[in-house]
């Protein structure tokens, strides 16, 4: 918005009208800027379709490993978190807040916006609910991730530490790519552990609320919390097992333990991010338990099949997530075009 007075507003009487200005060229004016809701997001795509896109992506050759990392500045409510990514026709950066206190006033731990723009010309031409994106972009790395890690053939048996959104969109992502036989809910809130057991339930999944020791009998362990203490006794987990873990993103945070990691096959989106973010493996390294290689391997080698199917055998694999910009801009246009969106490119 331009500064000083509008025509006609007082103190302009006796003023000559400035000079407006002419019109833009034809075919100059901004598109229409889409605006996609929480609800109308949900109802565009699943979770395994925005999977679908990311493979894509990496198929199509992006390199995780050189874009932008995220900037976080922290602020009395919390933290914001700034995510810009670009990537042929399209970019984006999506804006969020991290606040704490939310819960206990009834609101969302996670806000912000999503702004997707033409590559070309950097013109806006969607707003998105950023909470939203990111309760879909995330379940769907991991269901990436398990395509290629999780045992097939056979139902599985889940444990799945969390009861927020990211725990009902995981669900939902793993019903997605695999047969689950039973859940096993271990949440800090028992009523809200109660809630999702009767929402899988209601999905055909048998459930109940466990502890940490469950995941002694899991084929699969979710990890969809705020902790920032390992959740449960790596020693336990069983050597076929594949655990997630995706609620961190801090060097001093981790939901998984050093037993857990010193034994396990590593993957990760990106080695720079998770050597600068993913304290499930910065903690152990400083413990001197693991060294930076012990990584084996990163999501674009699963799905360019640099890595075989089920990871390497005899250790659990464990797939360490951050969050990355570029998967944000992958699922963001995948929500756009299903919704009708088309880039400015020719």
């Amino acid at each position: 918005m331009s500064g000083g007075f509008e025509p006609g507003a007082p103190g302009d009487a006796g003023r000559p009208e400035p000079a407006r200005p002419g019109p833009e060229p034809v075919g100059s004016a901004p598109p229409a800027l889409l605006r996609l809701g929480a609800e109308e997001m949900a109802r565009l795509i699943t979770p395994a379709r925005a999977a679908d896109a990311l493979a894509a992506v990496l198929l199509g050759g992006l390199d995780p490993e050189t874009c932008p990392g995220r900037t976080a500045v922290a602020v009395p409510g919390g933290e914001l978190l700034l995510m810009p990514a670009a990537s042929g026709a399209y970019a984006g950066v999506k804006i969020a807040g991290v606040a704490p206190g939310n819960p206990a006033r009834g609101l969302p731990r996670i806000t912000g916006s999503y702004l997707l723009l033409d590559g070309p010309t950097l013109r806006p031409l969607a707003l998105l609910d950023g909470a939203a994106l990111t309760t879909l972009r995330t379940p769907a790395v991991s269901a990436l991730a398990l395509r290629h890690l999780a045992p097939s053939g056979r139902p599985l048996r889940l444990v799945l530490f969390g009861s927020g959104p990211q725990a009902y969109g995981h669900l939902e992502a793993v019903l997605g790519v695999r047969e689950l036989s039973d859940l096993v809910v271990v949440a800090r809130d028992p009523a809200r552990a109660a809630r999702l057991v009767a929402h899988a339930d209601a999905l055909g999944v048998p459930a109940r609320t466990g502890l940490p020791g469950d995941v002694a009998g899991a084929d699969l362990v979710l990890c969809c919390t705020t902790a920032r203490e390992p959740l449960f006794d790596g020693r336990l987990v069983s050597p076929d097992a594949v655990v997630v873990a995706v609620g961190s993103h801090e060097p001093d945070a981790r939901e998984t333990d050093t037993a857990l990691v010193r034994r396990a096959a590593v993957y990760v989106e990106s080695r720079a991010a998770a050597l600068r973010e993913a304290g499930d493996l910065l903690v152990p390294e400083a413990e001197g338990a693991i060294g930076p290689g012990h990584i084996s391997g990163t999501l674009a080698d699963l799905v360019r099949g640099r890595i075989a199917v089920g990871g390497r055998a005899g250790c659990p694999q464990l797939f360490k997530s951050v969050g990355m910009a570029w998967e944000d801009l992958a699922v963001a246009v995948a929500l756009f075009e299903a919704a009708g969106g088309a880039s400015g490119e020719t």
